[in-house]
């Protein structure tokens, strides 16, 4: 039985490969301009933010950080915590992996909080959805790298485009579950008060959700931060590219340094983008 099930082997590799020659024939067009604008926005984002001089953007992440969370231990953590990084001689490259990390983060939200509330109020949309997002978080990272490679290239945009097929599940489920546990005594009363579906969306049900909406953005966060060093085999700049050589050459003290400006910005993204909603929730 196994001989037979082998010498009829279903050619999903061979579908898959010919559906990538066919959009890479026929929608070059398309990849070159996806290419050049998420380039160009990575790019110009990392630019500007090399402008600015490293005490300026130190104070004014500390600053924001204040406003935002009204603590002092918060703020000398995230102090603490840049300076180590510029001390360790990475700061350009914590510069590109924060940038590379806000592109992804954005472009996952815009997707996938809109498609996260339509999957809460269709719920055959999210029936069809929850296999497409198993597969998105659970297939090796490594296996959809070839074909965004194929399309885009080496560079930034193919590891960009790669931490947005692994992030993206995240703003969708939550978005999808925070919706949904909107009390639907809230919806009636709404509806009592003559609220417009639009008005019930923007009024009761993204409101109520935020929390769990956000705690979403969290995690899109933190993931696209964990393909760092992923996005950088395939060309993409930031802290990724210093623990990829230190891997090749076996140079230890690369590797540790590069890994803990990784492990610190991930404390501060974590710190500084949580904490607010759990407050708010309390």
């Amino acid at each position: 039985m196994e001989e037979w099930l082998v010498e009829h082997k279903i050619p999903l590799g061979v579908w898959i490969k010919s559906a990538i020659e066919f959009l890479e024939e026929n929608a070059s067009l398309f990849f070159d301009l996806v290419k050049d604008g998420l380039g160009s926005l990575i790019d110009s984002f990392t630019a500007l933010m090399l402008l600015v001089p490293v005490w300026a953007l130190i104070a004014i992440f500390v600053g924001l950080t204040y406003a935002l969370h009204r603590s002092w231990r918060l703020v000398a953590l995230v102090l603490i915590s840049m300076i180590v990084i510029v001390n360790q001689g990475y700061w350009a490259e914590t510069i590109e992996t924060l940038s590379l990390v806000t592109c992804a983060t954005l472009v996952c939200v815009i997707i996938g909080v809109p498609i996260g509330i339509a999957a809460a109020h269709r719920p055959w949309l999210y029936a069809v959805l929850r296999p497409v997002l198993d597969l998105m978080q659970t297939i090796p990272t490594f296996v959809y790298l070839i074909p965004t490679l194929v399309f885009f290239g080496l560079g930034v945009v193919p590891g960009l485009i790669s931490t947005v097929i692994f992030a993206l599940p995240a703003p969708v489920r939550l978005t999808h579950l925070g919706v949904s546990a909107v009390p639907p005594a809230l919806i009636e009363a709404g509806k009592a008060f003559g609220a417009t579906n639009r008005q019930l969306l923007w009024k009761v049900e993204i409101p109520y959700a935020m929390p769990t909406i956000m705690a979403g953005v969290n995690q899109c966060i933190m993931l696209s931060l964990s393909m760092v060093v992923i996005a950088a085999l395939v060309g993409a700049g930031g802290l990724g590219k210093p623990v990829v050589r230190a891997l090749n050459q076996v140079n230890i003290p690369m590797g540790f340094e590069a890994g803990l400006c990784i492990v610190l910005l991930a404390i501060i993204l974590d710190r500084v983008c949580k904490q607010p909603v759990a407050r708010r929730k309390d």
